[in-house]
């Protein structure tokens, strides 16, 4: 499906209606890993770091993709990161209101180096955005492959959010 499509399929409502539509419910934001914070907000611009595949019981999907992990499994990890995203979001603003767009995506996928559907796994974050935001939801990105993630984590997606003044 296109981008385009599915903003054109849009239901009205707020970002909280268009999620509670789609079934999802937003987790607690995830912590970081390691010696960083979850986001930073300069100016207008809030700076998202990397979230992973992390499920709410704590749960986080591992393995190559294009190896042991299907390209249609590794899509539903990139949605789900981007549900951990919309968390920190929530987290951060305190109201996905805020969001004025999502100005870029860096998705990283943990694959075999002769993959090449890269932009297919990230869709799945890029679709949820879209799909949650409207409009305001298509961005500028990147979708490349990595020897290694984190924990072999399938994939991690950063972001940045323009916000409302």
């Amino acid at each position: 499906m296109k981008h385009s499509s599915l903003a054109a399929d849009l239901k009205p409502g707020s970002p909280y209606e268009r999620l509670a539509a789609l079934g999802i419910q937003l987790p607690p934001a995830p912590p970081p890993i390691a010696n960083f914070v979850t986001h930073v907000q300069e100016g207008n611009l809030l700076y998202l770091s990397g979230q992973g595949p992390r499920e709410v019981d704590g749960h986080l999907h591992a393995g190559k993709v294009g190896g042991d992990v299907h390209v249609g499994d590794a899509y539903r990890h990139a949605r789900l990161t981007g549900i951990n995203l919309l968390a920190v979001m929530h987290h951060a603003l305190g109201d996905l209101g805020r969001v004025k767009r999502v100005v870029k995506l860096l998705g990283m996928v943990n694959a075999v180096p002769d993959f090449e559907d890269h932009p297919t796994v990230i869709n799945g974050c890029s679709d949820l955005f879209i799909e949650v935001f409207g409009d305001a939801g298509q961005h500028a990105r990147s979708a490349v492959g990595f020897g290694s993630l984190p924990g072999n984590i399938t994939v991690e997606i950063e972001a940045i959010v323009s916000l409302q003044d």
